[in-house]
């Protein structure tokens, strides 16, 4: 059992008996959060990310509902401990499972487990890595040179993501933390984060992280916490810059958004994960029109979603203002493999040179 750990089982045998204590003086347990919604997101000058405001919800005991909540905060709060104090993990699907013995505590969607999961955090200000819960496999890899003293079987061992990996990189591990994981040495000059698998592994095959000198890190889409956990240790702990590479659609953009400016879930821990000087590189609606590129119709949920964006305060500048509003007005979208249209290597050859040449990283 590490520090941190040590700290999160303090903090949640807390909560529990605060439930417990309640109880016992006759009062109703209730639990105060901050309140999770786009309105509550303010923006904080010192860390440069976005994180939750001063409005609060409250959650108490008066309800059936909000009943089977406390008792399952209780329930889960002795599952994390047990877990911590065994050296155990679990998967946020898995612990739905276990949970089925729980009895009128069990959850009835994994959902409801992920956002207890995400409520303990708030409240105990402690990660869920540290609680030794973990997502399933995120699929997110990284290509290039830089070696990492990671936690394997065997004890710590160093791994280099460019000579001791295939040609996927190196598997992200579920906590990057420095108690189990060190960024060792690198020699590369900034990070460059894909959406898709298909750009990130015709970026390996063109050579293009040997050329420009830059570490590969495939997001596999939606990128994990520790995905962003981890480009944001290699910006701030060593100074790489971050550009972020993906489709030009609005839930691409929103992948930008949660590495640079943080997530609205997440937004406990926006200081932990965003990469505030992260740059976004394409596909743009710019792009679309200079490169003349394939498009896809917007379907109404991407107009839903670019409307949405325009009242996020994570997208209130000039550059996202000129952009959303010129890709509803064109109606259309565009992937990153739509530069394919000139050749596979017009992507490493022509638009990556051309979008870091202008940002000074080449």
């Amino acid at each position: 059992m590490n520090d941190r750990q040590k700290v999160a089982m303090d903090r949640l045998t807390e909560v529990a008996e605060g439930i417990y204590d309640a109880l016992d003086r006759g009062d109703i347990p209730q639990m105060t959060l901050p309140l999770r919604s786009k309105r509550n997101i303010e923006f904080d000058p010192m860390t440069q990310v976005w994180k939750y405001g001063s409005l609060k919800t409250t959650r108490t005991a008066k309800t059936t509902q909000g009943a089977t909540t406390m008792l399952r905060t209780a329930y889960t709060t002795d599952f994390i401990n047990e877990m911590i104090r065994e050296n155990k993990s679990s998967t946020l699907r898995e612990m739905y499972y276990i949970s089925e013995g729980w009895n009128a505590a069990k959850f009835h969607t994994q959902d409801e487990g992920n956002l207890l999961a995400e409520d303990l955090e708030t409240i105990s200000h402690c990660m869920r890595e540290d609680f030794k819960l973990r997502p399933e496999e995120s699929g997110a890899h990284v290509y290039g040179n830089v070696t990492f003293r990671t936690m394997t079987k065997k004890g710590m061992k160093d791994i280099n993501c460019m000579d001791d990996v295939s040609e996927q990189g190196f598997a992200v591990p579920y906590s990057v933390e420095k108690e189990t994981f060190e960024i060792k040495s690198h020699d590369v000059k900034f990070i460059m984060a894909l959406e898709t698998g298909g750009m990130y592994a015709r970026l390996i095959e063109n050579g293009f992280p040997e050329k420009a000198e830059c570490c590969l890190v495939h997001l596999s889409g939606q990128p994990a916490r520790s995905t962003r956990r981890l480009i944001k240790r290699l910006n701030e702990e060593n100074g790489l810059p971050v550009v972020v590479f993906t489709d030009g659609d609005p839930w691409s953009f929103r992948i930008f958004a949660s590495v640079a400016y943080g997530a609205i879930k997440t937004a406990h821990i926006s200081d932990y994960l965003a990469t505030p000087t992260a740059q976004f590189i394409g596909i743009t609606a710019s792009d679309i029109l200079n490169y003349d590129l394939p498009t896809d119709k917007l379907n109404d949920k991407d107009i839903g979603a670019l409307h949405a964006e325009l009242t996020d305060p994570r997208f209130n500048d000039e550059f996202w203002d000129s952009e959303i509003h010129a890709m509803l007005d064109m109606g259309k979208k565009a992937e990153q493999q739509a530069l394919a249209k000139y050749g596979l290597d017009y992507v490493t050859d022509t638009y990556l040179l051309e979008k870091l040449s202008q940002l000074g990283l080449l």
